[in-house]
């Protein structure tokens, strides 16, 4: 069995990225059959015996980070010949045109997927975290009108056209809690089921930033409550079903050494 590997950052949330790559499939002259897919961190598809090997597997797993989304891919393939003919064919023949194949193809996913990303309003939070009394504390905030009034979440909101993503973050908890905030790590993100801003429906994603105050004492402008809670807490508050997926990496957060 042979194998190549490729890394790829795409400027675009983790929903999107999928997509297009689904959409665009592989870069190989004839079908491959889905083997396992996961919507949206990883898909893998193989094909029978042709183009001069026996069998194919193109594994891809997609991870969210505050760049992007990270697509890592790997290729393995085997000819079913003797082992130093299957090694001579593979260097000059088989290894080339993968590696010639992936290239091109990678190149104008990325731009694809970029390009299918400005059209798509995405959602980002704060998990802003202090230092109280009894250890590090994390500000929730409680919905106070709409569907899922009464349930909690972390700060922020939509992202303008344009925009860049920190740079939302921060001009959202203006906005909402009179406070000057400093992005610092990524946290994670979430699918989201529902239209965010009449885009269509499962495209958009939650990211979320650990912050620190920079400015100010937040002030619930848009929000029934707000409230600073330890690790201890977080399961007992009823959270939005968005939110929810990020408790283990704010938990991390507050409990780190």
């Amino acid at each position: 069995m042979y194998r190549l590997s490729f890394t790829t950052v795409v400027a675009a949330p983790l929903t999107v990225a999928f997509d297009v790559a689904r959409a665009l499939g592989r870069p190989w002259p004839f079908p491959l059959e889905e083997v396992e897919s996961v919507r949206p961190v990883s898909d893998v598809y193989a094909a029978g015996p042709g183009r001069g090997w026996r069998r194919l597997t193109h594994a891809r797993r997609f991870t969210a980070t505050a760049a992007g989304t990270v697509v890592d891919e790997q290729v393995e393939w085997d000819t079913g010949l003797p082992r130093p003919l299957a090694g001579l064919v593979d260097r000059v023949l088989l290894r080339r045109r993968v590696l010639r194949s992936m290239r091109r193809h990678l190149d104008g996913y990325a731009a694809v997927a970029a390009l299918r990303a400005r059209g798509v309003v995405q959602v980002v939070g704060a998990a802003i975290v202090r230092d109280g009394a009894g250890g590090r504390e994390v500000l929730v905030a409680q919905r106070g009108s709409g569907p899922l009034a009464g349930l909690w979440e972390f700060p922020g909101g939509k992202v303008e056209p344009g925009e860049d993503q920190e740079a939302a973050l921060v001009r959202e908890c203006a906005e909402e809690l009179g406070v000057t905030v400093a992005p610092g790590d990524f946290l994670g993100e979430v699918p989201l089921d529902g239209a965010v801003a009449g885009g269509a429906p499962g495209t958009s994603t939650l990211r979320v930033w650990a912050a620190r105050l920079v400015a100010g004492e937040p002030v619930a402008h848009e929000h029934r409550e707000l409230r600073w809670v330890a690790a201890t807490g977080l399961e007992e508050l009823d959270w939005i079903a968005a939110d929810r997926p990020l408790l283990p990496a704010v938990r991390d957060l507050l409990t780190r050494p």
